[in-house]
């Protein structure tokens, strides 16, 4: 595991994730297929020439799981429970085929569970492509373990 346990996540920090993916064309067909959504915008060649882009889009729901994909090696990767919500979800930028995304997230907020077992940490994860632009920005909060009750036996 290289997820970081609730006492680990620091208020402010900012996680840059090594992980960058290259988005292709059969990326974004794939996920439209598989999540029944058939935007022209994002399937259409034709269609797409004609808008202000002058090109297909990636759909913008896969550019954020894709941010919250190479986030999980730094952050949660075996140590959550749950994600929570997604909030405040933003997209300021187009993503297209080619572009290759990466991702930071920074810790703004932490709290204990009621019964003190776990905690809630809520990061602000920002996706950015090749050009250093924006492309997703969103909040992202989860439940997490603590350590000492994975590590404590009696638990």
């Amino acid at each position: 595991m290289t997820g970081l346990y609730y006492e680990e996540f620091t208020v402010g920090e900012t996680i840059a994730h090594e992980r960058r993916r290259t988005i292709s064309e059969s990326d974004n067909q794939r996920f439209c297929d598989m999540t029944m959504n058939q935007q022209p915008l994002h399937l259409d060649a034709e269609f797409a020439d004609d808008t202000e882009f002058g090109e297909r889009l990636v759909n913008g729901l896969y550019t954020m799981s894709l941010a919250v994909g190479v986030s999980i090696p730094e952050t949660t990767d075996g140590t959550i429970v749950a994600n929570l919500s997604y909030d405040n979800v933003e997209h300021p930028q187009p993503v297209f085929h080619g572009d290759t995304i990466r991702a930071q997230s920074t810790v703004t907020d932490k709290r204990e569970t009621s019964d003190g077992e776990r905690g809630v940490v809520t990061m602000h994860v920002e996706a950015f492509n090749q050009d250093d632009d924006l492309v997703c920005a969103f909040d992202r909060t989860v439940l997490s373990l603590k350590r000492e009750f994975v590590d404590d036996p009696t638990q």
